[in-house]
């Protein structure tokens, strides 16, 4: 594990401590592969990496972008799905319109 893994993990750890093993390991990739993430901290990385992982993977998002619902409207309504999941996962920060991106 690299070091930058390791520090985003203990970041995950703290902000999502019930996320199941699938979905950390997804986070982390992600937060450590995206260029956009890169040059964020460890826990901005933690928290953009897991909130776009349970938009993508947790959320009818991709399917209403699919339908035609345009992406501010497609955000607005998963986001309540989005907090179920992160409630779930001991997430107690809530996404907020900059983290819908």
């Amino acid at each position: 594990m690299t070091p930058r893994r390791a520090a985003i993990a203990q970041a995950l750890a703290v902000l999502a401590p019930l996320i199941p093993k699938y979905d950390r390991e997804a986070v982390l990739d992600l937060a450590e592969d995206s260029p956009g993430l890169r040059l964020g901290s460890p826990q901005a990385a933690a928290w953009l990496a897991l909130t776009s992982h349970v938009r993508h993977t947790h959320s009818d998002y991709d399917q209403m972008l699919d339908d035609g619902y345009d992406p501010d409207s497609a955000r607005h309504f998963c986001l309540p799905r989005m907090v179920e999941i992160l409630d779930s996962w001991g997430v107690r920060k809530r996404p907020n319109g900059g983290d819908l991106d």
